[in-house]
């Protein structure tokens, strides 16, 4: 159980950068060169440089060189994973009728959410079939 907890704590700490956040944004759009990602940020290219050095260890980006250029893409599947780590440390184990109104509310969007995330997901299989 430590050794869980100790990876994805370091997990979390990838993503506690806003400029880090802001760069899987972008990457979700589509693979971007270095130099486009600073523009998008106003950012300097050693500082992305940076935030992309962080990324590309914890393998949630790729990069592909094209010349003189790098272009960075999203690996969607390891994101994934970041993502199921998160929902398995913010589930809740308690039952739905003794919680108070203000979670309950709070379950019904992530419910939302999550329904709307899977209709995404069906959406992206039945595309990668055809």
């Amino acid at each position: 159980m430590q050794l869980q907890t100790k990876d994805t704590a370091e997990r979390f700490k990838v993503l506690a950068a806003g400029a880090r956040l802001a760069i899987i944004e972008l990457l979700k759009q589509g693979p971007r060169k270095v130099s486009e990602i600073c523009e998008a940020l106003g950012a300097s290219q050693p500082a992305v440089s940076q935030h992309l050095k962080i990324l590309k260890a914890a393998g949630l980006v790729s990069d592909e060189k094209d010349g003189y250029w790098v272009s960075y893409s999203l690996n969607t599947a390891q994101l994934l994973e970041y993502k199921l780590d998160l929902n398995g440390v913010c589930r809740c184990s308690r039952e739905s009728e003794s919680q108070s109104l203000p979670e309950r509310a709070l379950l019904e969007v992530y419910k939302e959410e999550l329904e709307r995330e899977l209709e995404e997901v069906k959406h992206q299989l039945k595309q990668s079939k055809g």
